[in-house]
């Protein structure tokens, strides 16, 4: 074997299948050498992490072998599409990091595809039909009986002109007639049993208006718009597997049955992306929003990329997560473990350190001076260290969190106990000296002393401790609501479940925490800024913050703990 064929080979083996395809067909000259891709969602809702697979593989492998993709959005339903959705799948495009070639809309080929459908009319292999979809349904028969012929399906290729005019005229009622290809009624192949290409809806287009009534079924649309486009390799999912044979055969009769062995656009599908404790169906996703279910598109427990991306996930974390669970032909069920991961890897990286406390008591330091306040520097990311350092105030009175604090600790406890030691982060050594409760028996203010020459950086103060706490000083820090958001969904797959998927909400998937404080540092942050509250987790500040209400999402945990807790 050559160096040249070895160092091919050796490639080749670090592509996943679909790769492997492309890279044999720009190996072999197939279109030229052309690669081009698209990615063709329908704007009838906000894309989901689902999506995310598709416009990675879309968008990636043009960008790899040095192709283009170009965005086209199924517009041929006008009953559930909007321009919101349209600038939303943009926004989330660009938002993962890439770029299309062109913008197109099936709607830029209304009139040659009824034109096309107006060829098949008169060639004999296109046929009006007045049966109710009941009617129809019932007719296709099973995948082992052979279907019956249409009534209607001899009809005279005049009439069929006729009744395709007043399809799109407004004269036909929608649901009264339908336009369906002439194929093959005993094929064992159900989707070529006369196939529907053309239905009525009467209602305005978002684009072209009321110039339509009659619009094509995506499997009479997608094939011809990616020919259209020239289109070299059209990918999508599993379930399109077999509408491949309907795929090309439109395509052979739209260019007369010629040879496109070497042209033709090719349809090649991989696994979609399944993820545990959420639903991707965009009819319950819909569901969800319209009945306030969740507070709308982007609320951060969606599965959409804009709740992603509120939630304070980055592009690049889904990217990895992707990355992860890779391409197959098989489907599967993806843990969200599995995402958060990706997520905690990430920004780990690239979020920026601050300090916060949820669920606060008072610390009092009571040999710490009343009216110091001691300017101590914190490191923003050790991660990275061009991320630079930020300031932070100490004083005699902190918070702390409740949860570091117990007054009859265990043996391997080693929080703040009375009698024990703990570091107060970038600070100094404290021992617990007592606490005061109330009536009630809860704790109300802990007490402490510190050891002056304890101070993290001092020269002979790495005297070592078990415990580290983080902190915020009371009269320095800012009140904030913190909003603790986990699995949507109680089930692991929801969408399996034969119950109402409504049913299987989790009640607590969302909590809410209104006396919380910061350290002012993280006020300057904004949405989409990346911080990790320390020692607690990932978190972003919301859309809905202010200065005088701040608002922060938890992204995720440091640890995996709904895996743990749900064994």
């Amino acid at each position: 074997m050559t160096e040249t064929n070895h160092t091919e080979l050796s490639e080749k083996k670090r592509l996943n299948f679909v790769e492997e395809i492309v890279w044999e067909d720009l190996k072999n000259g197939k279109n030229g050498g052309k690669l081009q891709t698209r990615f063709p969602p329908e704007p009838n809702g906000y894309l989901h992490i689902g999506h995310a697979k598709a416009i990675c593989m879309d968008f990636g492998i043009a960008e790899k072998y040095g192709g283009e993709c170009n965005l086209r959005l199924d517009d041929t339903n006008p009953v559930k599409e909007d321009t919101e959705y349209v600038e939303a799948i943009k926004e989330d495009i660009q938002w993962l990091g890439f770029k299309w070639g062109h913008i197109y809309h099936a709607s830029d080929y209304f009139q040659q595809l009824w034109d096309f459908a107006v060829k098949l009319i008169k060639a004999g292999k296109a046929y009006i039909d007045e049966q109710t979809s009941e009617e129809i349904a019932a007719q296709k028969g099973t995948p082992t009986q052979p279907g019956t012929p249409s009534p209607y399906r001899d009809r005279p290729v005049e009439e069929n002109l006729a009744l395709f005019d007043k399809m799109n005229s407004g004269e036909a009622e929608e649901g009264s007639m339908v336009l369906r290809a002439k194929i093959d009624m005993a094929s064992p192949n159900m989707h070529f049993r006369d196939p529907i290409m053309y239905r009525i809806i009467n209602k305005e287009h978002h684009r072209t208006g009321n110039k339509w009534k009659a619009y094509p079924m995506y499997d009479f649309a997608h094939g011809q718009s990616d020919f259209f486009e020239g289109v070299t390799h059209s990918i999508c999912t599993l379930e399109f597997v077999p509408h491949r044979p309907l795929y090309d055969y439109f395509i052979d009769e739209l260019k007369d049955g010629k040879d496109l062995d070497d042209n033709r656009p090719r349809q090649i599908e991989f696994n979609r992306l399944n993820l545990t404790y959420t639903v991707m169906s965009k009819r319950k996703l819909l569901a969800l929003v319209k009945e306030g279910l969740v507070n709308g598109w982007d609320d951060p427990r969606m599965p959409t990329l804009c709740g992603f991306r509120r939630r304070g996930y980055s592009p690049e974390s889904i990217r990895k997560f992707i990355d992860m669970i890779g391409y197959t032909k098989f489907d599967a069920l993806n843990d969200f473990a599995m995402l958060e991961a990706a997520a905690r890897e990430d920004l780990n990286a690239r979020a920026i350190r601050v300090s916060a406390v949820l669920n606060p008591v008072k610390l009092v330091i009571t040999n710490y001076p009343e009216d110091k306040v001691e300017m101590l520097e914190a490191v923003n990311n050790p991660e990275n260290e061009a991320d630079g350092a930020h300031t932070i105030e100490f004083s005699r009175e902190l918070w702390i969190e409740r949860d570091d604090f117990m007054e009859n600790a265990p043996k391997k406890y080693f929080r703040l106990t009375p009698g024990g030691e703990v570091r107060l982060k970038n600070a100094y050594i404290v021992k617990c000296t007592g606490c005061k409760k109330d009536e009630a028996g809860n704790v109300e203010e802990i007490y402490c002393e510190y050891d002056p020459e304890s101070k993290s950086g001092m020269p002979g103060a790495d005297r070592k401790v078990k415990g580290t706490l983080h902190w915020v000083s009371r009269a320095h820090c800012l009140q904030a609501e913190v909003r603790l958001y986990d699995r949507l969904f109680n089930v692991e797959n929801p969408s399996v479940d034969e119950r109402d998927f409504r049913e299987l909400l989790n009640p607590d998937s969302l909590r809410v925490l209104e006396n919380c404080f910061v350290e002012k540092f993280a006020a300057t942050k904004k949405p989409q800024d990346y911080l990790q509250f320390q020692r607690i987790g990932y978190f972003t500040m919301d859309k809905d913050s202010t200065p005088a209400h701040l608002v922060f999402n938890r992204t995720v945990g440091l640890k995996d703990t709904w895996g743990k807790k749900n064994k």
